[in-house]
């Protein structure tokens, strides 16, 4: 009783938080730094897709009127960043990158999910042929809509591509001062598109290539953005338990090696941010530890005050780490989603014994 008395002033606290800290306009701050823990320099990005994050997190939560409040604040004003085609761009219209960086598949996916969570209309009439489109000859789909050489039959992925054409010295130096390039297939990516499309006959190479990364430990460099194995976790649990079990092969490893990195004060790999993803993996694989109840009581004391966790990266600009993304909006999302998780298994595994797996 007297822990789900914590979570419950734990998530109202964080709760509040956001929605304090919720701009006017729907979106949530979002910071790029050098360094993990950003204590460094660290200046605010207008990012569309930090926003997506966030909100997608508190969708578990949304039977709260003031969570609903922010999640359809948040929709809305992804809605109104959205371009022709049903594609958006990494950075907002306020950033001077805006109309530089190429459209991306994961901004797409991410905001496609959540508009249909959220019974909001999405061209998918549209943008779901233009996914498809984009995929290599191994049926992986590529991280960026722009010209390569080889035919494609979709208008609108011209169109998309028409981008770079109109600006060729802005995209040569894009193209020559970042990590990225045009053929990349990053499956952290690949990951959130299985999450929106589902177990379909499109997605299959996604989830044998998927099951094969697990199976030979390359986590931690299979994403050019998502560079954290914990967060490939995360992604990973989530199509799971979205209802993709053929992935069922990579609950067992992740598991045991999320079991591995945890650390007697209840804290699991190298973050608060790793411990949020550790307990929402856990749970959303169907999987009750004790170590995950001691994850849940670590996040709880390592609140602030005021309600936030602790800025962490959550992605980074490329494999050499030099650049992320994050902030007290996002890792709070994060946070949050893990608490509520572990609040519903409780609400509904009362005769859970604490201490005995059900791995599957």
């Amino acid at each position: 009783m007297k822990q789900v008395n914590k979570l419950d002033e734990s998530i109202t606290k964080g709760v509040l938080y956001l929605e304090e800290h919720q701009y006017p306009s729907g979106e949530f701050c979002c910071y790029i730094a050098a360094d993990d823990p950003m204590l460094g320099w660290c200046i605010p990005e207008s990012t569309v897709f930090a926003t997506m994050v966030v909100a997608s997190c508190l969708l578990s939560l949304a039977e709260r009127p003031e969570v609903d409040t922010m999640v359809t604040k948040a929709t809305d004003y992804i809605a109104g960043q959205m371009h022709e085609g049903g594609v958006w761009p990494v950075f907002s219209e306020r950033h001077p990158w805006h109309h530089i960086v190429p459209y991306d598949t994961d901004s797409l996916v991410y905001a496609s999910a959540l508009m249909k969570a959220r019974q909001v209309q999405c061209p998918q009439e549209s943008n779901v042929p233009l996914l498809l489109t984009n995929r290599n000859r191994q049926g992986l789909f590529y991280t960026w809509f722009v010209l390569r050489p080889r035919w494609i039959t979709n208008r609108m992925h011209w169109r998309l591509a028409f981008k770079e054409i109109k600006q060729p010295i802005t995209s040569f130096f894009f193209w020559r001062v970042n990590e990225c390039t045009r053929v990349d297939i990053d499956l952290g990516i690949n990951t959130n598109v299985l999450y929106h499309l589902g177990d379909t006959e499109y997605t299959q190479p996604i989830i044998a290539a998927l099951i094969q990364v697990i199976a030979e430990r390359r986590e931690d460099n299979c994403d050019k953005w998502y560079r954290n194995p914990y967060t490939i976790y995360y992604l990973l649990s989530r199509a799971y338990k979205r209802g993709v079990t053929s992935l069922e092969p990579i609950v067992k490893p992740i598991v045991e090696r999320i079991q591995a990195g945890a650390h007697p004060s209840g804290q699991m790999g190298k973050s608060i941010l790793d411990t949020a993803f550790a307990v929402t993996t856990l749970l959303n694989f169907g999987v009750d530890i004790a170590l995950t109840a001691s994850a849940v009581d670590f996040l709880v004391e390592q609140q602030e005050e005021t309600g936030e966790w602790p800025r962490w990266l959550f992605y980074y600009g490329g494999p050499k780490l030099l650049q992320g993304w994050g902030s007290e909006e996002l890792t709070t999302g994060f946070c949050l989603e893990a608490l509520n998780t572990y609040q519903s298994w409780m609400k509904t595994h009362t005769t859970t014994c604490i201490g005995n797996s059900t791995l599957p």
